[in-house]
């Protein structure tokens, strides 16, 4: 008689954590409230996990190439909040592969502090935390990825410009709200006007365009960009994710295209004029 698939409430999280011994993950996953205080999964950490695990699913390729490609590659989560994504990677990549470091990058010191000491205890002696604004953070060295998750309005164009200051091969952002583009697109008029005209609007539509001029920067700085949907709409309303690979150092064809659409749009956000 066949065996009846057990339902997504009956499934324990350690059927759905790729790792061969999934529960030593367990005081980590608790400590970063993916699991319940009593290892359990609850509706809530249940879409957490999920999220967690597609998006490593997304990064484990690049990871991995650089892994290969490199003896000691440095990987970077920039406004890295409590680091989830940088601990889990580490947990289910990097601490099986026995090497590459991690770089955490917050700038409030209590998150920053509670990091350092979630990883002294999990073991994760090639994880470091910087404390600092991600503008200002500097490492001594190339970064094979750059990371940034629901870094809010233009936190994420500063995990841009840290990406190319420090010549990442990999760029994948999933942003967060995004203000700057509808501050601009207030009182312009033209011809397209009608589309920001109503708060609401101009709100969706800054945030879109943002996303396009982003996908556009990189593509003119070299990379091949790849945005698509990192969960369902059921699961979060911020669920863009601009995936970005370098293969050259510039595109000039992406760059007038990227020129075009400022011209028309009548809006210049801050990213196209910061120095890397």
């Amino acid at each position: 008689m066949a065996r009846t698939k057990p339902t997504a409430a009956q499934q324990s999280w350690a059927e759905l954590w790729p790792s061969r011994e999934p529960r030593k993950s367990e005081p980590l996953l608790q400590a970063l409230h993916i699991l319940t205080r009593d290892g359990k999964l609850n509706a809530d950490s249940r879409r957490k996990l999920k999220q967690v695990l597609h998006l490593v699913q997304f990064l484990r390729p690049a990871i991995e190439a650089a892994l290969a490609r490199s003896e000691d590659p440095v990987f970077a989560d920039v406004g890295a909040g409590k680091s989830y994504l940088g601990f889990v990677l580490y947990d289910l990549i990097l601490a099986e592969a026995g090497r590459g470091r991690m770089v955490g990058v917050e700038t409030r010191e209590d998150l920053v502090a509670k990091s350092r000491a979630l990883a002294a205890e999990s073991g994760f002696e090639r994880m470091k935390f910087i404390c600092a604004p991600i503008a200002e953070a500097k490492l001594d060295t190339e970064i094979e990825m750059v990371t940034a998750l629901h870094a809010c309005d233009t936190a994420t164009d500063d995990a841009i410009r840290f990406a190319l200051r420090h010549k990442a091969k990999t760029i994948a952002l999933v942003p967060c709200c995004q203000a700057e583009v509808a501050r601009l697109l207030e009182g312009k008029s033209g011809a397209m006007h009608q589309l920001w005209r109503h708060p609401i609007q101009r709100r969706e539509f800054g945030a879109h365009v943002t996303n396009v001029i982003r996908g556009l920067f990189l593509e003119a700085h070299g990379y091949k960009v790849r945005v698509t949907e990192l969960t369902g709409l059921e699961h979060s309303l911020k669920n863009e994710l601009i995936l970005a690979e370098r293969h050259q150092l510039s595109n000039p064809r992406a760059q007038a295209e990227l020129d075009k659409l400022v011209a028309e749009i009548g809006v210049r956000p801050a990213l196209l004029d910061a120095g890397e």
